[in-house]
């Protein structure tokens, strides 16, 4: 059952973007591109089949984040080789992720860690969106524009927000 659970096809294609950011090993734009493309596919299909299915799972909704992450860092760290992304840019990428990261060590500290339940949060999926477009644009070799990257600043203080603000069936504490 487990077994099961695990490699159900929601969780397969979260898994899926593992690979994916392997192909920004290759120099090539057009792979680049269409790697970026079905990562963000694959990112709104595997919760919503797993939603529909009705086999969402504490790990599905694990998984489904750390893949974005990874394919998102990976990404970043091709880029910041190349010259095509500064590392203050990518720590911006990564502030709605900074966020969640001070979030979960406030709740450890406090002891509520085992009480709260993670959702997917509006931000969130604003932030990832986002920074699929942005490394789209940036593997076209566009020129994103700093105050853009300040949005991603931004997200991540209205992350930590909206992580705060317990939904009226959550208990926290």
């Amino acid at each position: 059952m487990v077994q099961r659970m695990l490699l159900s096809l929601p969780n397969l294609i979260s898994f899926c973007r593992i690979p994916l950011a392997f192909l920004f090993l290759q120099e090539n734009v057009f792979w680049r591109v269409i790697a970026i493309l079905l990562a963000m596919l694959s990112d709104g299909l595997d919760g919503y089949l797993a939603r529909r299915q009705k086999i969402t799972t504490k790990f599905g909704t694990l998984l489904d984040p750390s893949t974005d992450k990874f394919f998102v860092i990976f990404v970043a760290i091709v880029l910041i080789s190349e010259g095509r992304l500064m590392l203050w840019q990518a720590i911006a990428l990564s502030c709605r992720d900074i966020a969640v990261l001070i979030f979960g060590v406030h709740l450890l500290l406090d002891k509520r860690l085992s009480h709260y339940q993670f959702r997917a949060i509006w931000c969130g999926k604003v932030t990832t969106c986002l920074q699929f477009i942005v490394l789209i644009g940036l593997t076209l070799q566009a020129r994103i524009p700093d105050p853009f990257f300040i949005t991603f600043i931004l997200l991540g203080l209205l992350s930590l927000v909206e992580l705060a603000i317990p939904r009226k069936k959550e208990t926290v504490g």
